[in-house]
Order: structure tokens, then C-alpha cells, then sequence
């Protein structure tokens, strides 16, 4: 019996007085990570720009420390409000795509959802690494809001 790979998800949501565009514009621009990702991101550039520049649909992002370097490309682009992308690096999981949305609060303000979903590369493997990879996910999403807020 052959043991089929299953498809994980999580999500996590955070509010931030910050304006939605200033986070998005954060996020968005694959250059600006290691000003509030450090030290978890201690590099980030951008390999190729996406439409519109720099972080639109297309655009590559090169993130992490070294040795570990991740290739993430922006698949879907909507100015201020929603940004999501694909992991292009091989990694313990496969089918990576993270998608971060920003909702303006009345009053002033932003609520943040981070959604993550991935396949298993190895059956068996899935709790482990949406443990890790939700926790990574977690300090990101502390790190740009405490930087936003700055």
C-alpha cells in the first residue's frame, strides 16, 4: 500500500497600527525583509522584479541566511491589500505557497492574516513541519509588526 502525501495549512493573524499600505509595502519588496526580519532574515534581494516593480507578479526574492537561502516568487499582487507567493527552493515540503492579506481597521489600523498551505514531500513528515514552519511564520509576523510600528 502506497501512502499518499496529505496537504497541510495554517494561518496566523495579528493586528498592527500601522497603516495597511506601509505593511504591505514591507512585505511586498523582497529588498526591505532583512530591515525587520533580523536575524532570522539576514539577506534579502531581489533576484528579478515583478510588474509593477519591484515585488509584482513575477518577482523573485531571495531570502534567509546564509547557507540557507530561500527563492520565493510573487504569484498574485493587489496593492496594499494582498500579496501572495510560491517557495521555488527544494525543501522538506513541496507546493509551498504562503498568501499575506491586510485588512484596514475602521478607526485606524490593520488586521493581518498570514495563510500558509504545503504538501508533505515524505508521508508522515506534515505535523512536524507545519509545527516549524507556523512557528517560523509566527516570529515574521511579531518581527513586521513591531518594526511597522516603529
Amino acid at each position: 500500500m502506497v501512502e499518499r502525501q496529505r496537504t497541510f495549512a495554517f494561518e496566523i493573524t495579528a493586528s498592527s497600527s500601522a497603516e495597511a499600505a506601509e505593511l504591505f509595502a514591507m512585505v511586498a519588496d523582497g529588498r526591505r525583509w532583512a530591515d525587520w526580519g533580523k536575524p532570522v532574515i539576514a539577506e534579502a534581494r531581489l533576484e528579478r522584479e515583478g510588474d509593477p516593480a519591484p515585488g509584482g507578479v513575477g518577482a523573485i526574492r531571495v531570502l534567509g541566511r546564509k547557507p540557507l537561502l530561500v527563492r520565493e516568487e510573487t504569484v498574485e499582487y493587489e496593492q496594499d491589500r494582498r500579496h501572495a507567493y510560491v517557495l521555488l527552493s527544494s525543501s522538506p515540503v513541496k507546493d509551498y505557497r504562503g498568501e499575506v492579506t491586510f485588512v484596514p481597521r475602521d478607526g485606524g489600523g490593520t488586521d493581518l492574516v498570514w495563510r500558509c498551505s504545503f504538501v508533505e514531500r515524505i508521508p508522515g513528515t506534515g505535523p512536524a513541519a507545519r509545527a516549524g514552519l507556523r512557528a517560523f511564520i509566527q516570529n515574521l509576523v511579531q518581527r513586521l509588526v513591531h518594526a511597522a510600528e516603529r
